[in-house]
């Protein structure tokens, strides 16, 4: 793969990643600007998240039979506008929609990602790889997070729209073609799930996906509800997760390569399960700080090494499980956010508690996804 391309996708992540955590911090802010309640401007969280699952399904059949490149300049284009929507959203219908929108065109960029990285990195290197990748879409999460306490609300939408339109400038002129990659288009999800392995793997990324964002999505209103912190402090807390998260894809995607998949995975679910239970006790505003760096750190090694997992499966199963991969995550995810705003709406402590005990559940079982057949680099 040339350095050219990879960097473009990276890019590509980076745009599409800029607003994502940085919404959950939002909705106190756009919340007072609609006089609506924060758990009605919530919804913009799922409404992201469930057609960007759905949509992911379709891109990693579909460029089996149209030319990658074709499909990565339409999405980007069609994500900008849509972000542009956001920015000038006259009322909160008009943002729902732009949501919804941007969830079906930003959704093409991880999974064509992950294929890439499979077919042309060494097995031993593509841990490394997949942190980059991600890595670099944490780099873009932190700035905009980081930006939502400083900046108004829209402008965390306008800017990833303009950044996304001059990106398609740079793809237009440098992103080549992958037509030698092409066959003929089919859905191989059945052929998938015949595979005991896969189906037990994406029900742990299913149910992991579920639990971390019916949890981080709501810490804005729990700092915001149960602590009385500013709109600034909370983004500063939120974005220690993406700071974290940062340095646990990248150090998590290497430690994949040389220590092996399932340990990340079990160190990052490990860390998770004691962030939770930290959240139950009312601590001081710096150890919360603390509790937000692991949890980032956390969910990176976990997320890398799920990743990671998924590029070594059998190359007829490829595309499938890159589609997968986002789908099932952004499907549980969006799930998630609405199952935790019903649990949190209730009480957060009852919420912590049904969570923690859930992510425990799955450290028991994580056993069952390791793949015996990848060793670490010597």
């Amino acid at each position: 793969m040339k350095k050219t391309t990879f960097a473009i996708f990276c890019l590509e992540g980076s745009v599409l990643s800029f607003n994502v955590a940085a919404c959950a911090a939002l909705i106190p802010s756009i919340a007072a600007e609609f006089a609506l309640s924060q758990f009605i401007v919530g919804k913009i969280i799922w409404l992201y998240m469930l057609p960007y699952g759905l949509a992911a399904l379709l891109y990693g059949p579909l460029v089996r039979a149209f030319d990658a490149r074709r499909v990565e300049l339409i999405c980007i284009f069609l994500f900008s506008l849509a972000n542009l929507l956001a920015g000038f959203a006259l009322n909160i219908k008009m943002l729902f929609w732009a949501r919804f929108l941007m969830g079906i065109f930003g959704a093409s960029v991880i999974p064509l990602g992950l294929i890439l990285i499979a077919k042309h990195i060494r097995q031993e290197n593509r841990g490394t790889y997949v942190g980059i990748f991600f890595g670099s879409t944490f780099v873009a999460s932190l700035l905009g997070l980081f930006l939502s306490g400083l900046i108004p609300w829209r402008l965390i939408f306008i800017i990833p729209a303009v950044a996304g339109l001059l990106l398609w400038v740079v793809m237009y002129f440098r992103l080549p073609t992958f037509k030698e990659d092409l066959s003929r288009f089919r859905f191989g999800y059945l052929q998938a799930f015949k595979d005991k392995k896969v189906i037990r793997i994406f029900i742990y990324i299913f149910l992991v996906s579920l639990i971390y964002h019916a949890v981080q999505q709501w810490l804005g209103v729990y700092f915001s509800t149960q602590f009385l912190l500013n709109q600034f402090t909370i983004s500063m807390l939120i974005t220690l997760t993406s700071l974290s998260g940062i340095f646990g894809e990248f150090l998590g995607g290497s430690l994949a390569d040389k220590a092996g998949r399932q340990k990340v995975v079990g160190l990052g679910i490990l860390g998770m399960i004691i962030c939770i239970f930290l959240l139950l006790l009312k601590l001081p505003l710096a150890m919360l700080g603390l509790v937000m760096i692991f949890w980032g750190l956390s969910w990176t090694f976990n997320h890398v090494g799920l990743a990671t997992m998924l590029t070594d499966l059998p190359a007829e199963l490829l595309n499938e499980a890159a589609s997968l991969n986002s789908g099932v995550r952004f499907i549980s995810g969006g799930l998630g956010v609405s199952l935790g705003g019903l649990i949190m709406q209730k009480s957060f402590t009852l919420g912590f508690i049904i969570f923690g005990t859930g992510l425990l559940v799955l450290l028991l079982f994580s056993g069952l996804i390791g793949n015996k057949n990848i060793t670490p680099a010597a």
